[in-house]
């Protein structure tokens, strides 16, 4: 089976390329607003939406679209659509179920007249040749051979994404990945949260694993630290909320987090590979995004990432990949075989130190009881090889991630 998959490379402003990227990002910018300002008027006036064929007649003898180019100007305008596609799918989605959303779906909005946007080149523009990209588009052609990639085929797409300090520019390319399995049998269920990042079960009689987060919670301590910090700085001098110094914080932040969030799910797939696991299931939030949920670290670290890169690295090697809602997990008993569900949950049950008591009296890490109720969740019939009474209760304890001899390893 092929699936796509996306490398980036991280361009610097003042660098030669970066400075060329700039200036074809800001001509995207300004067809994307000229176009954008075309089907705004449109459905505010006549409440229709013009489509992207349409679109490109209307703006195709433009100065703006010239500027870019007609193949590279298309990228753009298909990018501005898939913006109004997934606006009238939201409000689809609102109308019906207004309770997920902080307000109503907002009409895709202008860039800032001095900011920039995506720049997209298809696979007539961008080639593979002797395991670099290579330009096939005449105005990027100095820039040839420089960018060793992963690509073994041939290259569908490059993207060229601005991010305020610098530019991202992104190669799409297939690879090949084993199907994964028919049946569930040996499976895995995470469960996630703050001081675990990670709690891990399994049914196949192997003790728990559980994560430390302390490394990312602080991270984003001091980020949310900073931030306040510069940004109270930034409106008594300049009356600004934003600058350089703190796009150049939040990068650095996500990109220590993304790190953190590799060798995590590292780990978990080398575990599970080693253990021939065959599924894992992660438990989520929906209103991760937008309940406070009494811990404000909690809201913003991006757990969204880490379930992105967990569900490729199981694809790559094969591991059907889960995602269901968590739901009155962490309320209800596993050890008691009761269904999680609102009328089984009793939250008063979780005491300190993270424990949990079965309605027999049996102490389990309350984590550890959340990840066993959303493997039953999914698989409310699911086989424990040792029985129920033989699951681990409390689990192995990984402290953070350390470099040991040129390698990212464990350290409990």
């Amino acid at each position: 089976m092929k699936v796509q998959r996306v490398e980036q490379h991280h361009i610097k402003l003042d660098s030669e390329f970066g400075k060329f990227i700039d200036a074809y990002c800001f001509k995207s910018k300004n067809l994307y607003n000229y176009a954008n300002y075309i089907i705004r008027q449109e459905f505010i006036t006549n409440n229709n939406w013009i489509r992207y064929n349409k679109l490109f007649e209307m703006v195709k003898d433009s100065e703006s679209y010239k500027e870019i180019g007609s193949n590279v100007g298309q990228g753009t305008l298909r990018m501005l659509d898939k913006a109004w596609k997934s606006f009238f799918e939201g409000m689809k989605d609102w109308s019906k179920n207004p309770s997920k959303y902080l307000g109503r779906p907002k009409l895709p909005r202008y860039r800032p007249k001095d900011g920039r946007y995506v720049l997209s080149l298809d696979s007539n523009k961008v080639k593979l040749k002797n395991g670099y990209v290579y330009f096939a588009w005449s105005p990027f052609k100095p820039f040839n051979n420089r960018f060793k990639t992963n690509a073994k085929e041939r290259i569908l797409q490059c993207r060229l994404v601005p991010k305020g300090s610098h530019y991202t520019m992104e190669i799409v390319y297939e690879i090949e990945v084993p199907d994964c399995s028919d049946t569930s049998e040996r499976i895995v269920a995470i469960d996630v949260g703050v001081d675990n990042f990670i709690t891990m079960v399994n049914n196949i009689g192997e003790k728990p694993i559980a994560i430390k987060g302390g490394a990312i919670k602080s991270i984003n301590q001091y980020y949310n630290k900073r931030k306040a910090e510069i940004q109270s700085e930034l409106k008594k001098v300049n009356k600004k909320d934003w600058s350089k110094r703190l796009q150049k914080l939040s990068d650095k932040r996500y990109e220590m987090i993304k790190f953190h969030m590799h060798c995590i799910s590292k780990y978990i797939i080398d575990w599970c590979v080693a253990h021939e696991i065959d599924t894992i299931i992660v438990g989520h939030n929906d209103n991760w995004k937008q309940e406070n949920m009494g811990m404000q670290n909690f809201t913003y670290m991006p757990y969204e990432l880490f379930f992105h890169i967990l569900n490729y690295k199981s694809e790559n090697v094969g591991i059907k990949y889960i995602e269901n809602e968590e739901a009155y997990t962490s309320g209800t008993s596993f050890l008691d075989g009761e269904e999680p569900c609102k009328n089984n949950y009793n939250k008063e049950r979780r005491i300190y130190r993270g424990l949990f008591i079965s309605n027999k009296g049996v102490e389990i890490n309350a984590d550890v009881n959340g990840a066993y109720q959303i493997m039953k969740k999914v698989f409310p019939n699911v086989k424990f090889i040792n029985g129920i009474e033989g699951v681990g209760l409390h689990p192995t304890i990984i402290k953070y991630f350390g470099n040991v001899n040129g390698k990212i390893l464990p350290i409990d």
